[in-house]
């Protein structure tokens, strides 16, 4: 279950970063992306192996929603784990939706020629290392933000409590 919020929210920061890159769209409405954009893009993504952010989304959803029911129905747990199993079984597959919607951002936010330009580069020697060493790298990145984050929290919280004596409140 963390793993999955952890993937998704992984996933969201991805998608949230390349939309607030962009320029806003609210001003101009570019036309819909071309088939061939979205398959240029679902080869990018397929290389990058984004599906395995979401191959689990299903069944993580749907033992995310048994367990808020079951909060409130604890007589029903021996049906709900039950149920979920049917209901999970009836949803499978639905989590490739979201890499066709990735698919589609990421045809929105590139020409068709950028992304096979893109699909090229990740099959040279070099994209090839960036698609194997830089999920490292990103999660080298956000462990070192993490920690960067705590240190500097605490020279904060001792800025701020140095400040607060210099007025005679000690805290």
């Amino acid at each position: 279950m963390k793993s999955l919020i952890r993937v998704l929210s992984a996933a969201g920061l991805v998608l949230g970063l390349a939309l607030a890159a962009a320029p806003t769209q609210a001003q101009t409405n570019p036309p819909p992306p071309s088939a061939a954009a979205i398959a240029a893009a679902k080869e990018l993504l397929q290389m990058k192996h984004v599906e395995s952010l979401y191959a689990n989304a299903v069944p993580a959803v749907v033992e995310q929603s048994k367990n808020e029911l079951m909060r409130t129905n604890i007589n029903y747990q021996k049906d709900l784990d039950e149920v979920a199993v049917i209901v999970a079984k009836k949803l499978a597959g639905r989590q490739n939706e979201i890499g066709d919607g990735m698919a589609k951002v990421y045809a929105s936010q590139f020409t068709e020629q950028e992304l096979k330009d893109l699909v090229t580069f990740y099959k040279t020697p070099l994209g090839k290392k960036v698609l194997t060493a830089e999920p490292t790298a990103i999660q080298m990145s956000m462990a070192y933000m993490t920690q960067w984050g705590q240190n500097f929290a605490q020279i904060v919280s001792n800025e701020l409590r140095a400040e607060m004596r210099k007025r005679g409140k000690p805290i």
